[in-house]
């Protein structure tokens, strides 16, 4: 089922640049429901909340209530209120570390240069859901808001067939400090929150996963609003050489497998023996599995395991796929770690599974996808800010760079700039 292959066959370089469907076709539904939201409002959403989610919703329910939030508390068991609060604690001190400052520096003029930070005043987090229940992706997305002084952050979650939201979701978001939850999903979600509603004001920022219409409407409102990233589906790729365990790995490749279909999960490796003992774990883990149909077709389609000769060899072709997830399963990771320049998340070592960073470790788990962790980040808490440069000259500090911007602005043909910095320097 896993396939094998040495790092020289020519199908190696094919599977680790491919490229993920961009799924044109959807595109055009996508921009009718957007569109449809964008002129109707409310009428819109829950017409499309009946269509894609089959629940009845109206202007009076689809806005979560406290007793509903203060029920939710009540169907949660002990057990997990005790997990999330000690999550919640780590991933806050985590993202109080990312935190800057506004500063300002003045010359010997008296001339003053610097930089405000501004949290943004509202953003709205999406949060999937409907069967299925993603408290930690509500911790992940609206604990850096508040971190980073967000006031007003509204949640989106699609609802179950009798309208309600997952009570463990609705914990979280109260845990979390989420202020407004609105129970409406997919591209219809992202367009009331870009644009609002007759009762929703609009955010200033989308963030947070979701399937493949919210990623295009994401795509398709942005300028409306900042967005965090277009992801796409999940990615693991595990480096290891002989002293990783093969029932460590394969479960490690199945955690990400279980996600989605499309799912990517790949491991490289120094030793035959190795591949070989973790396609078989593979096999005999994934009969255990409640979601082992997803799993199965995510490892038959984006599942392999590529032999290399050394690590460097194993870290550069780890380069250019730029997984979402790294996980470097060797017996001196922090050896190798230098040479890492694409992820967005690394783990380091045989006890660092890439589920200890989705629930608890602290730092974020919406992480870029499809190798673009070549140029984004992970969510973080300068995604919630926004900076304003701060700009004051003294008379004597503009008088001695005058000229200088005189003649940029008149070789551009500029006249007027350069007009505005005469004017002061001839009524000294």
């Amino acid at each position: 089922m896993l396939k094998i292959w040495q790092a020289g066959d020519p199908a190696v370089k094919k599977f680790l640049t491919k490229t993920h469907n961009k799924n044109q076709d959807l595109l055009k539904n996508v921009e009718e429901i957007v569109e449809a939201v964008r002129l109707n409002g409310e009428e819109a959403v829950f017409a499309y909340t009946r269509k894609f989610d089959g629940a009845t919703l109206n202007l009076d329910s689809w806005k979560v209530k406290t007793e509903e939030i203060q029920a939710a508390y009540k169907q949660v068991d002990v057990d997990f209120l005790r997990a999330i609060k000690k999550a919640y604690a780590k991933i806050v001190a985590f993202h109080e570390k990312q935190k800057q400052k506004s500063w300002w520096e003045m010359d010997e003029n008296g001339s003053i240069l610097g930089q405000i930070y501004r949290p943004l005043a509202r953003v709205g987090i999406y949060v999937p859901g409907g069967t299925a229940a993603y408290p930690s992706s509500v911790l992940m997305t609206a604990v850096p808001a508040v971190v980073a002084g967000v006031k007003e952050i509204i949640m989106t979650s699609p609802p179950a067939f009798d309208g309600s939201l997952n009570p463990y979701t609705l914990v979280a978001a109260d845990l979390a400090g989420v202020t407004e939850i609105y129970k409406v999903g997919g591209a219809q979600a992202i367009a009331a929150l870009a644009y609002g509603t007759e009762n929703l004001k609009p955010v200033d920022k989308i963030v947070g996963p979701g399937n493949i219409y919210v990623t295009l409407a994401k795509k398709l409102v942005y300028g409306q609003v900042d967005i965090d990233m277009l992801a796409g589906p999940s990615e693991i790729l595990i480096v290891a050489d002989e002293t990783a365990k093969a029932d460590y790995i394969a479960a490690d490749l199945l955690s990400q497998a279980e996600h989605d279909p499309l799912a990517s999960a790949i491991l490289l490796t120094t030793s035959d023996t190795l591949a070989n003992d973790v396609k078989q774990e593979v096999t005999k883990q994934l009969n255990s599995l409640p979601r082992a149909a997803i799993a199965r077709k995510a490892i038959e389609q984006g599942g392999c395991a590529i032999i290399v000769k050394d690590l460097e060899e194993a870290i550069g072709l780890a380069n250019d796929f730029a997984p979402e997830h790294l996980e470097l399963a060797v017996d001196a990771p922090f050896d190798v770690l230098g040479q890492v320049q694409n992820a967005g998340a690394i783990f380091l070592g045989h006890y660092s599974p890439e589920s200890l960073g989705d629930y608890y470790a602290g730092p974020n788990h919406v992480l870029p996808t499809g190798g673009t962790a070549r140029f984004y980040s992970p969510l973080n808490v300068d995604m919630y800010m926004k900076k304003s440069s701060l700009i004051s000259y003294s008379k004597k500090g503009l008088e001695q760079v005058g000229q200088d911007i005189i003649k940029l602005a008149q070789v551009e043909g500029l006249e007027a700039h350069a007009k505005a910095i005469e004017v002061r320097m001839e009524s000294r």
